[in-house]
């Protein structure tokens, strides 16, 4: 069974980018591209967390409306599982400026 997913979102620099997410057999396949780009990136292994995030909240939708089945929800669950954390923001490790003593 054949069935795609496709959804936009905004980079941070504003630009529009389009998601699309297409499962093949028992395996998924993700895609981006930005608006003004002419080829798409395809993510075959280790799609970014953030889009996998967003294929689950889609699917949970539509699995709710039978849109979409549990073997796709429960495959996306197990797909971000296996995909390693988010990193943490790195901008709040600055080390904090010792305290002035005086002897």
């Amino acid at each position: 069974m054949h069935n795609e997913h496709s959804w936009t979102e905004r980079t941070e620099e504003g630009a529009r980018r389009e998601i699309r997410a297409t499962k093949f057999g028992k395996k998924w396949r993700l895609q981006a591209k930005v608006r003004g780009e002419e080829a798409w990136t395809y993510y075959d292994d280790g799609a970014p967390r953030h889009d996998l995030e967003a294929l689950l909240d889609i699917l949970r939708r539509k699995y709710q409306r039978r849109r979409a089945s549990h073997e796709d929800v429960t495959s996306v669950e197990k797909l971000l599982a296996d995909s390693p954390p988010p990193l943490a923001p790195t901008h709040n490790l600055n080390p904090l400026p010792r305290p002035h003593h005086e002897d």
